[in-house]
């Protein structure tokens, strides 16, 4: 049986992120009943990113897992047993959001050693990076995970990116300021695509699980 964490960095429930991540915990328990599917939403939970505390570099107490403690310490410390981890999030101004990156922080600069600039975990893992965008394949300024990604390879392993493109931001166009965006051309993309890339959230959900 395997212990699978996923972080929502998303703040709306059941839009695009909510609903890759959804599939993906799936696709984790489809393979087996036994797995254990844990899904912490980033935007219900009040906590800061690194607080350059240097708790974590203390000399003969220095640890891999953050030891500032507010809501956040318990799910980076079930991290740290997980047998994978999972990351969602839109891109915002080419980015991850806010959320995700200060989560990042909290997550990986334990890792790091100032004695000789190694980047070690409690324990490595498969990584899969979800991403959703307004972005085309060939047209977006997607910078992901950033330098985060770097982290993550070294410390966990090379991770598996999945990218759902020109997403809808919103059910009904009509409602906002919106006029650059053809909703029937957003619509037709969505019948094209969207179901293939839940289906590869799902099928990563089963890869990860082992299947």
């Amino acid at each position: 049986m395997k212990k699978i964490v996923i972080i929502d960095g998303g703040p709306r429930r059941n839009m695009n992120t909510a609903q890759m991540l959804q599939k993906f915990a799936e696709g984790v328990k489809t393979a087996n009943e036994g797995n254990e599917v844990k899904t912490y939403r980033l935007y219900d939970l009040d906590y800061k990113g690194c607080m350059s505390c240097m708790a974590c570099k203390v000399k003969g107490k220095a640890s891999n897992i953050c030891k500032f403690k507010d809501p956040l310490t318990p799910i980076l410390e079930e991290i740290a047993q997980a047998d994978g981890l999972v990351l969602g999030s839109p891109i915002y101004f080419g980015d991850v959001t806010g959320q995700m990156r200060t989560f990042l922080e909290r997550l990986c600069f334990p890792w790091l050693s100032y004695n000789d600039y190694s980047l070690t975990a409690p324990k490595r893992m498969p990584v899969v990076l979800i991403e959703t965008m307004n972005g085309l394949p060939e047209r977006n300024n997607d910078n992901g995970y950033g330098s985060m990604e770097h982290c993550l390879t070294v410390a966990l392993g090379a991770p598996e990116r999945i990218i759902a493109y020109n997403t809808c931001q919103v059910k009904s166009y009509d409602r906002f300021e919106l006029a650059s965006f053809s909703e029937p051309a957003k619509q037709q993309w969505r019948d094209i695509h969207w179901e293939a890339d839940l289906q590869k959230a799902f099928d990563a959900g089963r890869r990860m699980a082992g299947y």
